[in-house]
């Protein structure tokens, strides 16, 4: 597929339902279309119906099904320039942005958002940040959420109902982040146990909930004192972490204004793969995630249904 780099070039190539099927197909299947059903590979293609008939089991099946745009009376013409927009927009695109844009409803292009936020979700694999030898990742955590109303006036992080949310990333490496129920130490340090190697070298502020992490790492636990106005101590600082928050707070409240509790994971999924991507250029970071987009489903009422 020789991918779109611009959102004219995308919305130019994504305006033929056939191109979209025959890329898409090529970045499922790219030996050859195989039945989804009995795995019998070289099924016949149907024209005019735009799907394939297997020839052992006999089953008819469209390029979407088994992904994440099964049962989706949506064409790909206008899932894939949503896919290009969620993924390539730094600060996030909106619902209403979609709708206005693609012509569907407010509440279909909502759905198909939290969808597409599901395909870029960062796999839950064993892979931890810091592996090679000396790794150095950054921990901290922030709040999110919109102004703080009354009786919370004037205060800021802690003491306001605003949503935790932990984030780990390694220099020049991935990022994790999480939301999190609070910012305990036992919370705080599950949450590092999680996704950071044993052989790295953690970097954080001073906050308390830290302490005695640094037992459990090789590379130990290093802190800077921002109470004393200490932002950096050499290699150590939390600056890469910090920027990485700010990202996600300009994309909150510039684009989405306000976000539940209920879906922020979600929206977390969505800047960690604009982070995890951000040395690819536009069409591959699209490329990448319409691959992803392979047996991931998401019903209505799972996507509406609170976050554990």
């Amino acid at each position: 597929m020789g991918s779109p780099k611009t959102l004219l070039e995308a919305i130019q190539y994504f305006s033929d339902e056939q191109v979209c099927i025959d890329a898409v197909a090529e970045m499922r299947w790219p030996d050859g279309v195989v039945c989804p059903e009995c795995d019998t590979a070289n099924p016949y293609y149907l024209k005019t119906q735009k799907r394939w008939k297997c020839r052992e089991c006999r089953i008819q099946f469209s390029v979407k099904r088994g992904s994440i745009f099964e049962d989706s009376p949506i064409s790909l013409t206008k899932w894939l320039p949503a896919m290009w927009l969620l993924v390539n927009c730094k600060n996030g695109i909106s619902s209403y942005e979609i709708h206005r844009d693609l012509g569907v409803s407010q509440k279909t292009a909502w759905f198909m958002l939290h969808r597409l936020r599901l395909v870029v979700k960062t796999p839950d694999t064993n892979f931890q940040l810091g592996g090679t030898d000396g790794g150095e990742v950054e921990v901290d955590e922030t709040y999110v959420g919109g102004k703080p109303r009354w009786p919370n006036v004037g205060k800021r992080g802690r003491g306001t109902s605003k949503i935790p949310v932990f984030a780990a990333v390694e220099r020049g490496g991935q990022i994790r982040r999480q939301v999190v129920a609070d910012v305990t130490g036992d919370t705080l340090k599950d949450a590092i146990r999680e996704c950071v190697d044993p052989r790295a070298a953690i970097m954080s502020d001073e906050m308390h909930s830290y302490k005695g992490i640094g037992d459990e790492f090789d590379g130990g636990h290093h802190t800077v004192k921002h109470g004393a106005k200490e932002y950096a101590r050499g290699p150590v600082n939390t600056n890469t972490v910090e920027s990485s928050f700010a990202l996600v707070k300009r994309g909150i409240i510039g684009t989405y204004h306000n976000v539940s509790k209920e879906y922020l994971h979600r929206y977390i999924w969505q800047f960690d793969f604009v982070w995890n991507t951000r040395k690819m250029n536009d069409g591959e970071r699209t490329v990448e995630a319409i691959r992803a987009a392979e047996g991931k489903r998401l019903m209505y009422s799972e996507a509406t249904a609170p976050h554990a």
